[in-house]
This record gives structure tokens, C-alpha cells and sequence, in this order.
């Protein structure tokens, strides 16, 4: 075997010398089978003084358990590949010193035995080029980092008179602006007025005189049915008023808030009771199941507000003989409310502008509203830690979900 193994060498030998660069073959047992001249010459050895060593006497200490898995690797695979993956590789010379390698890995097979020829290029002068452009580089670095840092100050001078200069025309921009929306404001804010008040003020004066005309006894069915109307109108106004003072709050910096702890059901009953005066024809709200042990730790009118505006609009946007359904989440620090309608829904391209104030969609141009309900709700649950989000397809319906932080959900 010996024998046939130095056969093999010498025809490896002789076609390996004719190459400049260092090759090196190693069979199954990473044995170095044969090695040409010139990588006898990188690694420091002399002719033949390398057959039946382990490659390992080639790789520096710290890198032998990785290299022996690789060579196994490129055994079984039999692929000829690149040896590193773009890592540096070093070779370990007789006299212990250690050098930057390149190595192309080539397995193949001969007479029924696996080799791997190794094609090892000594890239020391070319590290050392890199390391002198790395060190010019950073040297002008250095240099451009200098006369940048003199630029930036020339610059920093120039932006500071700039910005100056800037300054003083923001301000009065900013005034103008400010006089400009505030005007716009006003107009809107008027015109909603006139508009928003006209309409109830005009049915409630229509109902009062009608009332006053039924004063017999067996008109009172029908005296009742306009001073009902009379109290939904001055609700309803009322409720636009309330909204405009939490406008004015809000901006203020005024708003104040009072944690209570109280049955869930007293505020969805009273709202739920409330808002069946305002129901279509045919139109129901589901009530939501076992809420009776619910205990909520919240401000318990922002908590009413909120209710009133989502459930008042599910009834006002949604046609007769539709379900409103109520639903409650409890979860283990938070209540979760959902007001879900069967109603006209919100067109997709206007859902994004659907929280601002005195928005109000297309096709909910000839409803009554304000606009600012929404508004006024979404800024009320941020300021205690809550959120609103909704989901609505027009034609089919809007879920609206308001989550609050809620500690006490059990009494």
C-alpha cells in the first residue's frame, strides 16, 4: 500500500511543478499524499520532508478542529469549492510562524480512493497593500474629518443667522396662519351652530304648540307623544352643548377626571334606557350578557360619554328594523367594549378622517351631527390610558371597540 501510495505521489508530483502556486493533496485520512515545490518553499520544508504528515502540521493550532471538519465536509461532498467563505485563513510555516493563505479545495478520486487537492496562495504582500490602504484611508480620514469639522463650524455660523432670519418670518407666518384658522373656525363653528340648533329648536316649538292644543283628556296619548319630543330635542341639544364645553376643556388644558369604582350595568342601563327613545322603527339594541358582576374602576362619566355618542350613532346611521348589538370583553386588566350596527357604514377612502373634528363622511351629509363626537371621545379615552378603533364597510355596518384599563373587573 505504501508503495502504491508513493506512485501516486510521484504522478501528483509531476503534475503539480508546473504550477506556480502551492499544491498540497491529502487523502482520506488527511495525510499529505504529495506537495509540489512551491508550497515545500511557502511552509518552510524540503523536498518530500512533508509526505505522511497530518495537513494539520500546516494549520496554525487555533484553527485545526475547524479545518479537520471542512476537509471531511469537501470528502463526502466532492465539490470543488473555496476554502473560508470569505474568512481569513493563515498557514503555520516549520518555523512556527504564521502567514494569510488563500486555498481552493478540489476533492477527487483515483483508483477507488478519496483525495482533496489543495491550491494555497501566500497573500502576505497583498495584506500588507490592504493594511497600507487602510492606514492611508483612515490618515485621510483624519484629514477630511479635520476640514469637514472647519467647514461645519462655517456652516453651524451661517445656519445660526439663518435660522434667525427664519425665525422671524415663521412667527408672523405662524400668526397669520393662526388668525386664518381661527377665522375659519368661527365661520364653521357658526354655521354648525345655526345649523344644529335650527332644526331642534324649530321641532320643539312645533311640538310645544301642538301640546298646547291637546288639552282634553282623551288627547293626552297625544299631548305626551310632543312633550317626548320636546325632551329628545332638549337632549339632544344639550348633548351638543356638553360637547362643546369638552371641546373647550380639552384645548384648555382643563379637563379633569374622577376615578370611581361602580356596577358596569348602571352606566350601560342608563345609556341603553336613554337611547331607546331615539329608536326606528323595528330598530332593537342587544343587550350585553353577564355584565351584572362586572365593577369598572374609571371615570365614570367619560365612560357614559363614550357609550351615549357610540350607541346614539349606530341608531342614527343605521336604518329601521336593524339590530345594535352590545358587547363586553373582560380581560384581566382592561374592559373591552364593542357597539357593533347593521347600518350604512363608512366609505373606505374617508375612514382615515373619521376622529377629526367636524368630519363628517358623505354619505352621513343629511343626518343630523356635529362631527366632534368621535373627536371628543377618542381624546377622553387617550388622556386616561384607553383606545377606540373601528372597523366599517359601506352598506353593511361599522364595529366601533373602546378599551379602557380596568384593575377591579369583579366586585
Amino acid at each position: 500500500m505504501k508503495v502504491f501510495e508513493e506512485k501516486k505521489g510521484n504522478i501528483f508530483r509531476i503534475l503539480s511543478e508546473a504550477i506556480s502556486e502551492g499544491i498540497v493533496i491529502v487523502n482520506e485520512k488527511q495525510e499529505i499524499v504529495t506537495s509540489n515545490e512551491a508550497a515545500d518553499r511557502m511552509f518552510g520544508y524540503g523536498p518530500k520532508e512533508l509526505l505522511g504528515e497530518n495537513i494539520n502540521l500546516l494549520i496554525p493550532r487555533e484553527y485545526r478542529h475547524i479545518h479537520t471538519q471542512q476537509v471531511d465536509e469537501y470528502m463526502e461532498k466532492s465539490d470543488p469549492r473555496q476554502m473560508g467563505h470569505g474568512r481569513d485563513l493563515y498557514g503555520r510555516r516549520k518555523d512556527g510562524s504564521v502567514f494569510p493563505v488563500e486555498a481552493g479545495l478540489n476533492p477527487f478520486e483515483i483508483y477507488g480512493s478519496k483525495y482533496v487537492m489543495a491550491l494555497v496562495t501566500d497573500i502576505s504582500v497583498r495584506k500588507g497593500q490592504e493594511r497600507e490602504i487602510i492606514e492611508l484611508n483612515m490618515q485621510l480620514e483624519q484629514k477630511v474629518e479635520a476640514r469637514t469639522k472647519e467647514l461645519k463650524q462655517t456652516i453651524k455660523e451661517l445656519k445660526e443667522e439663518v435660522a434667525k432670519r427664519k425665525e422671524a418670518e415663521y412667527k408672523i407666518l405662524e400668526s397669520l396662519r393662526k388668525e386664518r384658522e381661527l377665522n375659519e373656525l368661527k365661520t364653521k363653528f357658526l354655521s354648525l351652530v345655526s345649523h344644529e340648533f335650527k332644526t331642534p329648536l324649530s321641532g320643539i316649538l312645533t311640538s310645544a304648540t301642538l301640546a298646547g292644543k291637546y288639552t282634553e283628556t282623551d288627547q293626552q296619548d297625544k299631548r305626551e307623544k310632543h312633550l317626548k319630543t320636546i325632551q329628545s330635542k332638549v337632549k339632544y341639544l344639550n348633548n351638543i352643548l356638553n360637547d362643546f364645553l369638552s371641546i373647550e376643556r380639552l384645548e384648555s388644558g382643563k379637563a379633569t377626571y374622577k376615578f370611581d369604582t361602580f356596577p358596569l350595568s348602571k352606566v350601560v342601563n342608563e345609556v341603553i334606557y336613554n337611547a331607546n327613545m331615539l329608536l326606528k322603527e323595528g330598530q332593537r339594541i342587544n343587550y350585553p350578557q353577564n355584565i351584572d358582576d362586572i365593577s369598572v374602576n374609571f371615570d365614570e362619566k367619560i365612560l357614559e360619554l363614550s357609550l351615549t355618542n357610540l350607541i346614539n350613532n349606530a341608531i342614527k346611521y343605521s336604518p329601521a328594523h336593524t339590530l345594535i348589538d352590545v358587547e363586553v370583553i373582560k380581560e384581566k386588566e382592561a374592559l373591552t367594549i364593542k357597539i357593533k350596527d347593521e347600518g350604512m357604514g363608512i366609505p373606505e377612502k374617508e375612514q382615515k378622517y373619521i376622529f377629526n373634528r367636524y368630519f363628517r363622511a358623505e354619505n352621513a351629509l343629511l343626518d343630523q351631527g356635529t362631527g366632534i363626537g368621535l373627536n371628543i371621545v377618542k381624546s377622553h379615552l387617550e388622556s386616561l390610558g384607553g383606545t377606540i378603533i373601528f372597523e366599517s364597510e359601506e352598506g353593511k355596518g361599522s364595529t366601533f371597540t373602546i378599551t379602557f384599563p380596568n384593575k377591579n373587573t369583579t366586585e
